[in-house]
């Protein structure tokens, strides 16, 4: 794992044309549910089932997600790890995101927030890409693609469990950028400016009611002018200091609201030194990618119960009103269980989450606490691999990515042997 805190080192030409067509398209997947881009199928269905969750509450949402400078389209590599099959690389760029959400055309809720995408790109590190390599069904033997055959065979219907096809984004989030570029900042200050200067007029009167009144200044022209200019003038080193000076109080609140994530710090290091005796490719940062994916899954999903990697009891009623959740960045390893053959691992997840319920529509910051499950004694397999997904009990063909129990004769599909399973989700 290396982390480029000195050496900024910038995206590759095609993978950064890659985040931002990623980013361009990220608002219509969720506001229209249109087809994502370079996307891993597990934030294409967390993106689907978000969509989902709008059309239920009945709620229309405006998300744009805009470049703050033109200028600066390049991505800039945060961090970047490596196994024995893979290279994922963190990445980031400032954009803006500006959220309207509408109920019976009347709109509830709006915010825009200047924020940094941070997205994590994966390829494969033999270079090999065979999504367009011939291959025969395993199934009828009818020849195809890799790539035709990712939501199942046209001629049988026989679906597939395969690795993605890289490379893909197979993660996203937004934090809030303290930063702010040369043209916001002269554009909040200039907002800024004219009250300050009304104040100091507002002032000068109380001080000098015989000169600064209205009625005054009004009958000595030469006088309203120099007032008008002193006042201007003054204005701006006054407007600055107050300027600068909100500006560090934004940030010591900001700072005092996040010091929970502080604890967070030594995750890594817990996880990795227990989990790397049991396997080498046990990563952070994909077990970090896949928790996210599994809270959302979750919290989108209408009915939680029938999603394969979630076995654990109904949700809280309120997050059925969860309509956008954007991780906060920090995910803590509260404890490890040992429990034969299977490890349990307990994380406290920070989460910015916009709610819908049948009032209002409002934001909040929210910790959950979530507990994950998986088998310790089969190795992960990360290589390339398709195998046909059949129920052991009827042998039937199945998308148990999406449902657990098998729809021909309802056996349960146990995912706890290929991947992490949630087993509890609940606010902290």
């Amino acid at each position: 794992m290396g982390y480029n805190l000195f050496n900024i080192k910038e995206v590759s030409g095609a993978f950064n044309k890659k985040l931002d067509n990623f980013r361009a398209s990220l608002g219509d997947a969720i506001s229209k549910g249109t087809n994502i881009p370079f996307a891993d199928s597990d934030v294409s269905y967390v993106l689907k089932l978000q969509n989902d969750r709008l059309s239920r509450k009945r709620v229309d949402i405006d998300y744009s997600i805009y470049n703050r400078d033109e200028n600066n389209r390049k991505y800039i590599v945060a961090s970047d790890w490596q196994d024995a099959h893979y290279h994922s690389s963190v990445c980031f760029n400032s954009c803006g995101v500006k959220r309207i959400v509408r109920r019976d055309g009347k709109t509830s809720y709006r915010d825009d927030r200047r924020s940094v995408l941070y997205g994590t790109i994966t390829d494969v590190m033999n270079g090999i890409h065979p999504e367009n390599d011939p291959y025969s069904c395993p199934n009828c033997g009818s020849v195809s693609t890799v790539a035709g055959l990712q939501n199942g065979c046209s001629y049988c219907g026989t679906r597939f469990k395969m690795d993605e096809l890289f490379p893909k984004i197979t993660s996203y989030y937004f934090l809030e950028d303290a930063g702010m570029t040369k043209r916001e900042f002269k554009g909040d200050f200039f907002k800024l400016y004219p009250f300050v200067v009304l104040g100091m007029y507002i002032l000068g009167c109380i001080v000098r009611s015989d000169v600064y009144l209205p009625w005054n200044l009004v009958k000595n022209v030469p006088m309203l002018i120099g007032a008008i200019i002193g006042f201007c003038l003054g204005g701006l080193p006054a407007a600055y200091i107050v300027y600068v000076y909100l500006l560090f109080m934004k940030a010591i609140v900001k700072t005092i609201a996040a010091f929970g994530k502080i604890g967070t710090a030594g995750s890594r290091r817990l996880f990795e030194s227990r989990m790397k005796k049991v396997s080498p490719e046990f990563s952070f940062e994909y077990f970090t990618s896949k928790a996210l994916s599994l809270i959302k899954t979750a919290v989108y999903s209408e009915n939680e119960s029938e999603f394969m990697f979630y076995d654990g009891g109904p949700l809280d009623s309120k997050m059925k009103d969860i309509i956008d959740l954007n991780y906060g960045g920090a995910l803590g390893v509260k404890s490890f269980v040992d429990e034969g053959n299977y490890v349990k691992v307990v994380t406290k997840a920070y989460f910015d989450v916009l709610y819908a319920n049948d009032s209002k529509v409002f934001y909040k910051s929210q910790i959950f606490s979530a507990t994950f499950r998986r088998r310790t004694d089969i190795p992960v397999n990360l290589n390339f691999s398709m195998t046909r997904i059949a129920c052991p009990s009827c042998g039937a063909s199945f998308d148990a990515t999406k449902i657990k129990n098998c729809p021909y004769c309802g056996n349960q599909y146990d995912g706890t042997s290929d991947d992490w399973v949630l087993v509890e989700l609940k606010y902290n």
